[in-house]
């Protein structure tokens, strides 16, 4: 029975992602479980891992959902985050983002 579920990102310079990721959750990553990869948990049963792997780099997309996407997104300008604003999309609000490698991450809510 599958109980949890990891979304991947793969990125080419892990202090610089550390940095990024650690401003999108707010928070220092909650593991560290092997060298080169770092992992935010998002409750019980669900999380990103964010790991080093420079030749496959950029080419990772995760969608994360949020209960106030005007919220991130402020949080996101005040982080210096690049982003066009929340826009509607698929019946939701969405926030699209690239975090430095070009990893596609999009907020979805209200």
């Amino acid at each position: 029975m599958i109980t949890r579920v990891l979304a991947h990102c793969t990125v080419s310079d892990l202090a610089r992602a550390r940095d990024w990721y650690g401003g999108l959750f707010e928070r220092t990553p909650d593991a560290e479980p092997m060298p080169g990869l770092i992992e935010w948990h998002i409750g019980d049963s669900a999380g990103l891992q964010v790991w080093s792997e420079p030749d496959r780099a950029g080419a990772s997309s995760v969608v994360l959902g949020d209960t106030d996407i005007d919220v991130v997104a402020a949080r996101m300008t005040r982080l210096g985050i690049d982003h066009d604003g929340p826009q509607p999309g698929g019946g939701a609000r969405i926030l699209p983002l690239s975090d430095p490698d070009g990893n596609r991450v999009v907020f979805f809510g209200t």
